[in-house]
């Protein structure tokens, strides 16, 4: 496999930090985007530069807060100084809220989509015109089967952001195609272990409202839907294979890759779904004269 030079962001944890792991043995100069390496972080970069010498791959930390227009700039800005190009960047970084959506102010919301949809438009301004120059890249979106599956209460800020990243990714990748980069969306189902998603989940900031759903109407319906998921997913689960289903999709020839990988064990519905939505895009592409922008032009 070609050595490439791989950023991808919110990597201290979780698909992130398994992602850029795999990656790094795989043979990969890995950029590990993490917030607040000084801070809270400082043991992610210390854990990441033991990883790298342990294993003896070349998986490094940068700065980079992805709500941080100047932290993202930076920080790309960084990794082009040392390497001189960018091969791929994975769109990684989110965050997770749950309870009754009318007890999350508009500011709660506004913050999901800052960090879930936002935070990508803020990297790919920093990293596509380099990408651009070079004529060939990949960009990796890891979306959720929400934005098509079976959707459970209590998610609503949380699902709406990523189906609102997930319909970014769509525009963005018949928009670089001409440009040499292709896109690949990795789509993962709802794993409840092996990852900080569900327990760093935020809540509503309108308590009393909040109290009102779950303790009238909707008693034990947080607990149900909860129980319900983990109930889905097959005890032999693993986060990692999100980590394995990206990595194998970078390791893929250019041009070949697959537009939508899906990896949900409890097969909520998703790929059933974004099946029939990106046949009727590839058929509306084909209808006004714009085929061509379904694949990536070599270079």
């Amino acid at each position: 496999m070609d050595k490439q030079v791989i950023v991808i962001t919110g990597a201290s944890s979780g698909f992130g930090a398994l992602t850029a792991r795999t990656l790094a043995r795989e043979g990969h100069m890995v950029y590990a985007g993490i917030r607040d390496t000084a801070g809270r972080n400082a043991k992610a970069v210390a854990d990441i530069a033991a990883f790298s010498r342990d294993n003896n791959v070349d998986l490094r930390s940068v700065e980079l807060d992805v709500v941080s227009n100047a932290s993202v700039e930076a920080g790309i800005a960084k990794v082009i100084a040392e390497v001189g190009h960018l091969d791929v960047v994975i769109h990684n970084a989110g965050h997770m809220s749950f309870g009754p959506a009318e007890a999350f102010t508009p500011e709660q919301y506004a913050e999901l989509f800052d960090i879930n949809v936002l935070s990508t438009q803020r990297v790919n301004r920093a990293a596509l015109p380099h990408m651009r120059k070079e004529g060939r890249g990949l960009v990796v979106w890891v979306s959720s089967s929400s934005t098509r599956g079976g959707t459970p209460p209590y998610l609503a800020p949380y699902f709406a952001a990523k189906a609102a990243m997930d319909s970014v990714a769509v525009s963005y990748a018949s928009e670089l195609t001409r440009w040499g980069i292709e896109t690949a969306i990795i789509v993962p189902g709802a794993f409840t272990k092996g990852t900080n998603h569900f327990a760093h989940s935020g809540s509503p900031a309108d308590a009393q409202r909040a109290a009102e759903y779950n303790d009238g109407p909707y008693k034990g319906v947080p607990e149900q839907a909860l129980q319900g998921l983990a109930a889905l997913e097959p005890a032999d689960a693993d986060a990692g294979s999100v980590a394995r289903a990206i990595t194998e999709v970078i390791a893929m020839p250019f041009g070949t890759r697959p537009f939508r990988t899906h990896v949900d064990p409890s097969g909520d519905g998703a790929e059933v779904v974004n099946g029939v939505a990106d046949r009727v895009r590839a058929e509306m592409f084909r209808r006004i004269g714009l085929e061509d922008l379904l694949k990536p032009a070599i270079h």
